[in-house]
């Protein structure tokens, strides 16, 4: 029988116990598939006496994670720790040093240090898979590094967090404020007790920053990435949505332009027809349009211990088959140099929505300082009325570009009429 690939795993969490169970439960399979048995041999993690509810008995037990690299009855090197920099960091730049295929579901890592760690793997030779890193257990990596390889891609966008899909389903359906779904995601654990990188959006960044890398063929970049949560979405705004006969979603999305590549995340309106509008709780979609394939969407659990597992052991049938393509889909002097576009450049419509005192003339000065700068309406909503007191009035803009929304902004917030920071959504077609 040929040698099993001997495996290396840095983190046993939720994902690294994943990976055991499926290589255990699915022996035959995954042996099938990759011509050779693949097992685990050698793990790190923080506590070695915790109960994980899994056996770890026979492994190879470090404590330091960095020291898998150097085992030499390792053949491959896979790193569920987490984080762009400390021990994840440091581990996958000894693991590629030292000649060792690297798996990881590090998103951030590869966000943030993608460029040099894909430029020391193609001087090394070796691997570095990471279809874990976005989206779970959809296959978008290799379709769009692989399966789209012949095509020009003009767009790819997605919704990248499922804890974000989850607290927008859930105020949509129950009529909730954000702040009280957020609490109850929380208690359901599908919120972290910190949810930051999640709700502003971070968590999608860097997931959208390697689909841009894979899709335009250039080295990632998440420092040009523009980046919005949900926070600020209110029950009213979704209520308003729907009037409008869109959903509010929270969208990555890298398209080309005329002056280079958009990478932008924040919440978008949706028209409710739009196959990804229809995504909905915890689940993942990534859209992506060639110029042969026409639109492709893949949608699917984006997170948790068994999509996860499953991506991660996709790649290492593939490191056992010996197959293997350049990071980004091309060779380091192959890269394109296109440049990131600002997002003041962007254009598009937009929804407005403004808490404005209820008197005369309150919406004659607003549609003066819109006209003054140049942004055409499509329409307007106000529903009641209440003399002397904040009501809601909703704007709809034809399409018109962010810099000049921002100046509307600026001035319409300074109005004495105006009792809060406006709300702004771009509207997408999904």
């Amino acid at each position: 029988m040929t040698r099993p690939l001997s495996v290396a795993l840095a983190g046993l969490g939720t994902v690294g116990g994943g990976v055991l169970k499926l290589l255990r439960d699915n022996a035959d399979v995954v042996a099938a598939r990759a011509g050779r048995p693949i097992a685990v041999t050698a793990v790190s993690a923080r506590d070695r006496s915790k109960d994980r509810g899994f056996p770890v008995t026979g492994l190879r037990w470090y404590e330091d994670p960095v020291a898998l690299a150097a085992d030499p009855a390792v053949d491959v090197v896979v790193e569920l720790i987490g984080g762009s920099e400390g021990p994840a960091r440091t581990l996958a730049q000894a693991a590629i040093n030292a000649g060792k295929p690297l798996v990881t579901a590090n998103k951030a890592l590869l966000a943030v240090h993608g460029a040099d760690l894909a430029e020391a793997a193609e001087a090394q030779g070796v691997p570095l898979a990471f279809e874990a890193a976005v989206a779970g257990g959809i296959p978008v990596i290799k379709a769009l590094r692989e399966g789209l390889a012949g095509n020009r891609i003009s767009a790819v966008a997605g919704i990248l967090n499922g804890t974000c899909n989850y607290i927008l389903t859930q105020m949509r359906e129950r009529g909730r404020e954000f702040a009280e779904v957020l609490a109850d995601a929380q208690k359901l654990g599908y919120a972290e007790a910190d949810p930051s990188f999640d709700i502003d959006g971070v968590d999608t960044a860097h997931k959208l920053a390697i689909l841009a890398a894979l899709a335009f063929g250039r080295p990632v970049a998440f420092d040009q990435v523009h980046i919005e949560g949900i926070r600020r979405i209110s029950a009213l705004d979704i209520a308003f949505a729907t009037e409008l006969g869109y959903r509010i979603k929270l969208l990555g999305i890298a398209r080309q332009t005329d002056a280079g590549i958009e990478t932008r995340v924040h919440p978008c309106m949706v028209p409710w027809a739009a196959p990804i509008a229809r995504v909905d709780g915890v689940f993942n979609a990534v859209v992506a349009e060639g110029d042969f394939v026409g639109r492709v969407m893949l949608e699917g659990r984006g997170a948790g211990a068994g999509p996860t597992a499953s991506a991660v052991v996709a790649d290492l049938i593939d490191i056992a088959r010996n197959r293997f393509t350049p990071v980004w889909g091309a060779a380091a002097a192959a890269l394109s140099s296109v440049p990131s576009v600002p997002i003041g450049a962007h254009v598009g419509a937009y929804y407005l929505r403004l808490m404005v005192v209820d008197r005369p003339g309150v919406i004659a000065d607003v549609t003066a300082i819109l006209r003054d700068i140049g942004v055409s309406l499509e329409s307007m909503l106000q529903r009641g009325r209440s003399p002397g007191e904040a009501v809601p009035v909703v704007l709809v803009t034809h399409e018109t570009q962010e810099s000049a929304m921002r100046q509307a902004l600026d001035r319409i917030g300074a109005l004495d009429t105006v009792m809060e920071a406006p709300t702004l959504i771009r509207i997408d077609a999904g």
